[in-house]
């Protein structure tokens, strides 16, 4: 898992380069609705894109930890959410909520592969060690 802190969460690396993290909520799959995943996934690809040594963080909380659900199935020429989830996946970090996963019903078993769940003072380290925050 890398360095950890004295209570026990990890630390966030930073050797110099830009640190983001992004904080998702929401609904994931209504697709009426401003925040279901898809513009702050593509947002992230794009950061990416941009920025070759950016270090993001992606923090899946309530209807959104949906987003890291494996096996999705949509529709030809509907965005496939566990697809978008890839390219941060192999550059970032995508951290899904514990208590959110567990009140979903939801098991480690059914995450996109590179995802992982995190508790909550995780996300205020990523927080505080961010230089810069996006929720939606």
């Amino acid at each position: 898992v890398g360095p950890v802190d004295d209570r026990g969460n990890p630390k966030s690396l930073s050797w110099g380069s830009p640190h983001g993290a992004v904080m998702l909520g929401g609904k994931p799959f209504i697709f009426y609705s401003n925040v279901d995943g898809r513009g702050t996934l593509r947002l992230a690809d794009v950061m990416l894109t941009l920025e070759e040594e950016l270090e993001l963080s992606v923090f899946l909380v309530g209807d959104a930890v949906l987003c890291a659900k494996k096996g999705q199935q949509t529709p030809q020429g509907f965005y496939n959410i566990e697809r978008m989830l890839k390219p941060v996946v192999r550059r970032g970090m995508v951290l899904v909520c514990t208590t959110c996963m567990d009140a979903r019903g939801m098991t480690d078993g059914e995450l996109v592969e590179g995802c992982r769940r995190a508790k909550l003072g995780e996300l205020g380290n990523l927080t505080l060690d961010a230089d810069k925050v996006l929720t939606f």
